[in-house]
C-alpha cells in the first residue's frame, strides 16, 4: 500500500472526472485521478461534437478529451491507469482498492459514467459513432434528410423518436414486443406524428456496414422471419439510434454509497453522496440530462465542494 495521503482521488477519466481533476488541481490539491481503461469515456467514440459550448471547429470527441486532458495535466494532476475493485469509505481516510496498487485519499469524486446498454449483435460496435447511436441529442442533426430506425420501446426511445423527427425524414420505430411499455400519452403523440412509422415484434440481429451503416437485419420474435433492410442508393445510410437504457458503471459501490433501484449514485446539489466526503459527478448520477457539458459542470462542483470539505474537517 501507498502511504501518501491525497486531497481526492478522482475515480474515471471522462469529461466529468477531467474537469473535477482540474477544477481540484487548479486549487492546489494533490490530485490524483484513476481510470481503468482509456481516458475520455463515453465521448471518444463520438466523430462530431457540436454541442459542447466552444467546441472548435470539426471538434471530434478524442480532439476534446485530448485537450482536457492536457489542460488537466498541465494544472499537476496525476493519471494513473488502474481499476478501483475495492473501496473502504468507513474512516475519515477513504481506501481505494486497485489491480496495480492501493490509494488512500481524504475524499473521492466517483466519476466512472454509464454505458449504453448494447443491442449486442454483430455490427454494432464496429459502426458505433459511425451510424450507430445512442444519444439523439447528441448526433440527431447528424442525419439530416436522412432516415433514422429507433430501437427501443419505453418512453426515453419514443420521446427521443419525437425528437429525432426535427432532423430525419422518416423515423421507424423498432419494438421486440407487440405494445410499447412507454407512458399511453407519449405512444399517442408518436402515432399521430407523420414522420413516424412503427415495426411490432421485431428485434436486430444484425448491422451492416464498411466504415458507415449501410443496412440492418430484422428477425420477426414471432414468425422467425428474416428481412433486411438496405440505404438507398442516393442516400447511402441511415442512423441507428439505440435507446434500451444505459447502465451506470456503479457496481462495486453498492454497498458503500446509497444508490437509486437502477444504480444510479444519489447525491444533494453539492455532488456529494451520503458519506461525508465522498462525491460523485457525471453520467453515474441520478439526472435528467446526460451530456459533456452537464458532466463537466458536475465535476467541478464535486471539485469546489471536495475543497471545502478538506478546509472544514482536516
Amino acid at each position: 500500500m501507498n502511504d501518501k495521503i491525497y486531497d481526492v482521488v478522482v475515480i474515471g477519466a471522462g469529461p466529468a472526472g477531467l474537469s473535477a481533476g482540474l477544477y481540484a488541481a487548479r486549487a492546489r490539491m494533490d490530485v490524483l485521478i484513476l481510470e481503468k481503461e482509456r481516458t475520455g469515456g463515453q465521448i471518444v467514440t463520438t466523430e462530431e461534437v457540436a454541442n459542447y459550448p466552444g467546441a472548435i471547429e470539426d471538434e471530434t470527441g478524442p480532439s476534446l478529451i485530448a485537450r482536457m486532458t492536457k489542460q488537466v495535466k498541465n494544472f499537476g494532476a496525476q493519471i494513473i491507469t488502474d481499476d478501483v475493485i475495492d473501496v473502504d469509505f468507513t474512516q475519515n481516510i477513504k481506501i481505494l482498492t486497485g489491480e496495480k496498487n492501493t490509494y488512500k485519499t481524504k475524499t473521492v469524486i466517483i466519476a466512472t459514467g454509464a454505458k449504453g446498454r448494447l443491442l449486442d449483435v454483430p455490427g454494432e460496435k464496429e459502426l458505433t459513432g459511425r451510424g450507430v447511436s445512442y444519444c439523439a441529442t447528441c448526433d440527431g442533426d447528424f442525419f439530416s434528410d436522412l432516415e433514422i430506425f429507433a430501437i427501443g420501446g419505453g418512453d426515453t426511445a419514443l420521446e427521443e423518436s419525437l425528437f429525432l423527427t426535427k432532423f430525419a425524414k422518416k423515423v421507424t420505430v423498432v419494438h421486440r414486443r407487440d405494445k410499447f411499455r412507454a407512458a399511453k400519452s407519449i405512444v399517442e403523440k408518436a402515432e399521430k406524428n407523420s414522420k413516424i412509422d412503427f415495426m411490432m415484434n421485431k428485434k436486430v440481429t444484425k448491422i451492416i456496414g464498411e466504415g458507415v451503416v449501410e443496412g440492418i437485419v430484422f428477425e420477426d420474435t414471432v414468425t422467425g422471419d428474416i428481412t433486411t433492410y438496405m440505404a438507398n442508393d442516393e442516400d447511402m445510410t441511415f442512423g441507428i439510434f439505440v435507446f434500451a437504457g444505459y447502465i451506470p458503471q456503479t457496481e462495486i459501490f453498492k454497498n458503500h454509497i446509497n444508490l437509486d433501484s437502477r444504480g444510479y449514485v444519489l447525491t444533494n446539489d453539492s455532488m456529494m453522496t451520503n458519506i461525508p466526503g465522498v462525491f460523485a459527478a457525471g453520467d453515474l448520477r441520478q439526472k435528467t440530462l446526460r451530456q459533456v457539458v452537464t458532466a463537466v459542470s458536475d465535476g467541478a462542483i464535486a471539485a469546489v465542494e471536495s475543497e471545502k470539505f478538506i478546509e472544514e474537517n482536516y
